[in-house]
């Protein structure tokens, strides 16, 4: 299944790519996204989205942790792409 695809499969079950791990650095009061050579500070929704890509969650219900946390009708669509172009950048398997 290529990384497009698996943004609209309800039963992708995400995982942070090996090597990648996200952080809190005090200093920043941000939190990151630390891979091999590469740091990527996120914003709070990018880091709530893949602190759950643990591999034990369908991306069904990912979304629905993330809406009680996050409001929108467009939250479904915007989770899937985030997590397509995150997996076409190698952040998620």
């Amino acid at each position: 299944m290529s990384e497009p695809e698996r943004g609209t499969d309800p039963a992708w079950r995400p995982m942070l790519a090996s090597g990648v791990r996200i952080i809190h650095d005090r200093v920043r009061d941000a939190d990151l996204l630390l891979m091999p050579e590469q740091v990527i500070v996120l914003n709070a929704s990018a880091a709530a989205i893949l602190r759950r890509c643990t591999g034990d969650d369908s991306l069904d219900s990912m979304i629905s942790a993330l809406s009680d946390e996050f409001a929108g009708d467009s939250l479904p669509e915007d989770v899937s792409q985030f997590l397509a172009m995150a997996a076409m950048e190698g952040w998620v398997s």
